[in-house]
């Protein structure tokens, strides 16, 4: 979406684990960069896109169920008029998909400014085309899958969730929950938290020391 790897290697093998977490991160990234189209809805409601099995914790379970139901009785073009008015809008949007308005609302440009010191130590860079800002959603989401495709270690995986995702995100995904023109995008976003919170539980196991700038 708005990041992309430079020169990376021929990644590992991903165990299923890792291969559910990036697909899941890759929807989250999609879901918010641009408006649900026929192609993604008709995928999500089938099923494709990620598949919930009874080994899933049943908050993520639930949320993505709702999800389903949603993508089941969208209609594009109200999705699409609906996104705009939440992320573009006109002047102003009712939500702000850039993260650093959420997790350094005093000083946003510092938050940007280290962002992008850290994706320059992985040789990350915004896309050629792109006018997204690096703290959007869709790219720190798209950052966290690059992590687990490459694979990066699990030490640099926490640090970047816990210091430029989580902070930002969750908050983003209750702003979105309880805007007034939410209908379709609330399940996507209580979709993304329940995943994000799974994350969380699941990296603040791993207590070694991050390899990162």
């Amino acid at each position: 979406m708005s990041e992309a790897a430079s020169e990376a290697g021929s990644p590992e093998p991903l165990d299923p684990e890792d291969v559910a977490r990036s697909n899941l991160y890759s929807l989250v990234s999609r879901l918010f960069y641009a408006p649900a189209d026929p192609n993604i809805l008709t995928e999500i409601s089938r099923g494709a896109a990620v598949e919930a099995t009874d080994e899933e914790p049943n908050a993520l379970r639930t949320a993505w169920d709702s999800l389903r139901d949603a993508c089941r009785g969208a209609y594009p073009a109200l999705v699409r008029q609906e996104y705009e008015s939440l992320f573009v809008g006109v002047g102003k949007a009712e939500v702000t998909p850039y993260l650093s308005a959420y997790a350094q609302p005093s000083s946003p440009e510092r938050y940007v400014v280290r962002l992008r010191d850290q994706l320059a130590v992985w040789g990350l860079r915004r896309r050629e085309g792109v006018f997204e800002i690096e703290d959007h959603i869709s790219g720190v989401s798209d950052v966290m899958r690059w992590l687990v495709e490459t694979p990066q270690p699990l030490a640099d995986q926490r640090f970047f969730f816990e210091t430029y995702l989580y902070p930002g995100a969750a908050p983003f995904c209750a702003a979105v929950q309880s805007a007034a023109a939410a209908a379709f995008y609330r399940p996507v976003a209580a979709f993304a938290l329940a995943f994000f919170e799974l994350e969380k539980a699941a990296l603040d196991m791993v207590d070694s020391e991050p390899r990162v700038g």
